[in-house]
């Protein structure tokens, strides 16, 4: 039995993929940590696993009333806010990182946000790790960045791009990277040095993510692998709550909203947009509320809509004529994973990379930008791709094939199959 610590950090999607992973490690007897942060403490709990804190909730990290989401990217002001703000949620996170891990630690497991700091962790206590992001990090020709909104800019752009990428990143851990390898007794080193120690070396990095949405890309050295999803854990006996069940069986399958935790203060507006274009679109509504608070409050009539909180996807989803969502990587998943359309509206960072991915993929509508879901023609706009999701056979088609495939992969499986040749 290996003592593994489990480090992730930022938003619920952020998070729960690694409660999948943990239950798995934990069934094949390995005892499991999850450090990560306060709120999630009773979804961690619930997996069964150890429950370590971190600091620096990333809700308590955003632009006051989310100004930088909402403005368009190309403002530098934005740009200037958001970087802020991430350097100091990560300078945060690099003391709770030091005290989270603990001298029984024989395994760490890094997300993407937290690998850059664990590394030093890494090197100061001589614990093997595995980072597992759940987007593509690496760069490549074959596509740009994911943060930069999904747009190739040819082989070369793209492999430019993406090392641009990673020195940005650089600079965002180098003041928390430093403080942490000072109170770890380590000689000063740079992310940038630290993170091309492990690249030389050909450290195993294995991505929580399917090879139905992103074939491993061509140009990527050995030991970089696509080992598919890592689902949030739900009890095996879990069921929706009475209320769910209740409206799904009082009319024809209905269509998911959500934003998850983006589009913070935008509750009523969305809402009121929602509501509008599922009736001219002659649909019923499920609308989750998230950290942007939907709810049929805002609504003029809650006639066809119902608002929920927090529901395993994988028992919901299932049952929608169709999702819309921001298209965080674990939602696209999610909704790839039931076979049932989707309409992209993403927000910012990966989410615009994933929503370009599921559309060319069949699954989806073409994507309604977040900042473009607005003024008079944003009701209009939403309800024709609502009736194109729901009416035209090819994206339920290509729904289903693409869940019949995501079907036969065991992400955790794979994670647990390199965890035991670390460990022995």
């Amino acid at each position: 039995m290996t003592k593994i610590l489990i480090t992730a950090a930022g938003s619920h999607g952020d998070i729960a993929p690694y409660t999948g992973v943990g239950a798995r490690l934990r069934a094949a007897g390995h005892d499991v940590a999850l450090a990560t942060h306060d709120r999630y403490a009773t979804l961690v709990r619930a997996a069964g696993l150890e429950f370590r804190p971190l600091p620096a909730d990333p809700r308590t990290h955003r632009p006051a009333d989310d100004t930088a989401v909402r403005t368009q990217p190309a403002d530098p002001g934005s740009r200037r806010t958001l970087m802020r703000q991430a350097t100091a949620f990560i300078k945060e996170l690099g003391g709770g990182l030091a005290d989270a891990a603990r001298d029984d630690t024989g395994l760490l497991l890094l997300s993407a946000t937290t690998a850059p700091l664990g590394h030093h962790l890494a090197e100061a206590h001589g614990i093997p790790y595995l980072d597992l992001p759940l987007v593509p990090g690496a760069p490549t020709g074959d596509f740009a960045p994911v943060v930069s909104g999904g747009r190739s800019l040819g082989r070369w752009g793209n492999r430019a791009a993406g090392r641009l990428s990673l020195r940005i990143i650089d600079r965002l851990y180098a003041d928390a990277s430093r403080d942490l390898r000072a109170r770890l007794g380590l000689p000063p080193a740079t992310p940038r040095t630290v993170r091309r120690r492990a690249e030389a070396v050909g450290r195993p990095v294995l991505h929580g993510f399917s090879e139905v949405l992103v074939p491993r890309p061509t140009d990527w050295r050995p030991g970089l692998d696509i080992v598919g999803n890592w689902w949030p854990w739900h009890a095996p006996d879990a069921q929706l709550p009475p209320a769910v069940e209740d409206f799904l069986a009082a009319g024809p399958p209905p269509v998911f909203v959500g934003f998850g935790s983006m589009a913070g203060g935008e509750g009523e507006r969305l809402s009121t947009i929602a509501a509008a274009a599922l009736r001219r679109a002659k649909l019923r509504g499920i609308l989750q509320s998230g950290w942007s608070g939907l709810s049929t409050r805002h609504t003029s009539s809650d006639d066809g809509l119902l608002t929920i909180g927090e529901v395993p996807h994988a028992l919901l989803f299932p049952r929608m004529a169709a999702v819309v969502h921001h298209c965080g990587a674990g939602t696209a998943a999610a909704g790839v994973r039931a076979g049932v359309p989707t309409i992209p509206v993403p927000v910012t960072a990966d989410q615009p990379f994933w929503a370009a991915r599921l559309t060319s993929l069949g699954v989806a509508t073409t994507p309604i930008p977040f900042k473009e879901l607005s003024g008079d023609d944003a009701v209009a706009r939403l309800s024709h791709a609502l009736t194109q999701a729901t009416t035209t056979p090819a994206h339920r088609t290509h729904a289903t094939t693409a869940a019949h495939r995501l079907a036969s992969e065991d992400g955790p499986g794979k994670v647990l199959k390199a965890v035991e040749r670390l460990t022995g």
